[in-house]
């Protein structure tokens, strides 16, 4: 994997372990998704039973996020990384073993994300103490790319295991690369001591993500963006398999090639353009921006698979590409011991965001029909994109908030 001045990152212990214990637990992750699915709606036999799952992983994020955002400054991180991930590898085993009650899969799938929500921070918290500053955008390029592949990868296997052995058995997996990812995080030097010692044990401790951001032109206008843009994600992503059937008419193994054209435009983005992303740039944080709002206005208009697929593999890399460029920027935006509190605060806006546009755009496509909820996902992104363009670019390193 060849990225920018810094040669090749994976040659850095350290990142190489976050980078295996990543892959493997983004393999394992992709079988739970697909036979969480497949559990919830055979017990259930609705889409509103599938949906109830998606609620029960955001509201972590939203209940939670801010006191895993404190963990990830106070605590260890590689403590708090490997703990949660033996968390979730109990609760994952538990639906291996056990998997006949609709209840036990909403308390597993609120877990798991629970887990998920201590983890992600930590991990986001900690590149930048296992790679130069130069290597940023090459290490979040790595980590995305992986992660990407080891859906498009790993799904489909997921879906031929579970046809042919059943959910237990990918439940099982899914546990084992929990357990594998703890070993390796455990012999990770980095994270080993608190990147902050706060007093504070209030809501003033916790809310100083929010100072941060407050104090930052840079990171105040993304306060705004990042909501603005999952606004439109929320709804376009949720109810693609709607465009796919009403609009496009290419019932469900279409909608598997429309999935698999974003997968590949977003392993593509990074490899790509990751080496000319910098942090801070609008042109980078906010152009990927008027890419994807181009793209829900294209998906609006047309009747054309093919067009619809190659658009969608553009919407792709514009997602990859603004994903490592936002998250490269944080990271050099904000001090080791607030960098946690500030990226739970962003989790927490973009997922309530997100869960209000899953709502709206269910409406909106019922009363309107889908194409409005693509004419408006257009309109919110080239909106949050203007909004960026409009803001101060990264600012001096010697004012880190």
């Amino acid at each position: 994997m060849t990225l920018g001045p810094g040669g090749l990152v994976l040659r850095r212990p350290a990142f190489r372990r976050l980078f295996i214990a990543h892959a493997i637990s983004r393999a394992g992750d992709a079988f739970n998704t697909v036979a969480l699915v497949v559990l919830v709606f055979g017990l259930t036999g609705s889409g509103l039973g599938v949906a109830g799952t998606v609620a029960f992983e955001v509201a972590p994020i939203l209940l939670v996020g801010p006191i895993a955002g404190l963990a990830a400054d106070r605590l260890p991180r590689r403590t708090l990384m490997v703990g949660a991930d033996i968390l979730r590898a109990a609760l994952a085993a538990l639906l291996a073993v056990s998997h006949s009650s609709v209840g036990l899969a909403y308390a597993v799938a609120f877990g798991l994300s629970t887990g998920s929500v201590f983890f992600n921070p930590a991990a986001a918290s900690l590149v930048p103490e296992v790679v130069d500053d130069e290597e940023l955008v090459a290490a979040n390029s790595a980590l995305w790319t992986v992660a990407v592949v080891a859906q498009v990868v790993f799904a489909p296997l997921a879906g031929a295991l579970i046809a042919g052995v059943g959910v237990g058995a990918a439940f099982g997996l899914n546990a084992l690369s929990f357990v594998a990812s703890a070993a390796v995080l455990v012999g990770l030097r980095a994270g080993r001591t608190p990147a902050a010692a706060i007093g504070a044990r209030s809501w003033q401790g916790i809310s100083e993500g929010l100072s941060v951001v407050r104090s930052s032109p840079l990171l105040s206008r993304l306060a705004i963006v990042q909501p603005l843009a999952a606004l439109s994600a929320g709804a376009t992503g949720g109810l693609l398999v709607v465009l796919a059937e009403e609009r496009l008419a290419v019932g469900a193994p279409g909608f598997g090639v429309l999935l698999a054209a974003i997968g590949g435009g977003a392993v593509a983005g990074p490899l790509v353009l990751g080496r000319f992303v910098r942090p801070g740039a609008r042109r980078w944080l906010y152009g990927p921006l008027v890419l994807r709002g181009g793209v829900d206005l294209g998906l609006a208009w047309t009747t054309s698979a093919a067009a619809a697929g190659g658009a969608l593999g553009a919407y792709g890399v514009g997602t990859s590409t603004g994903t490592v460029a936002f998250q490269s920027t944080v990271q050099t935006e904000v001090a080791s011991e607030r960098r946690g509190r500030t990226f739970a605060l962003f989790d927490l806006l973009w997922n309530s965001a997100r869960l209000v546009s899953l709502g709206l755009g269910g409406v909106l496509a019922d009363a309107a029909g889908i194409r409005a909820v693509y004419l408006l996902g257009g309109a919110l992104l080239l909106a949050a994109a203007a909004v960026g363009f409009t803001g101060p670019a990264r600012a001096d390193r010697s004012s880190r908030a």
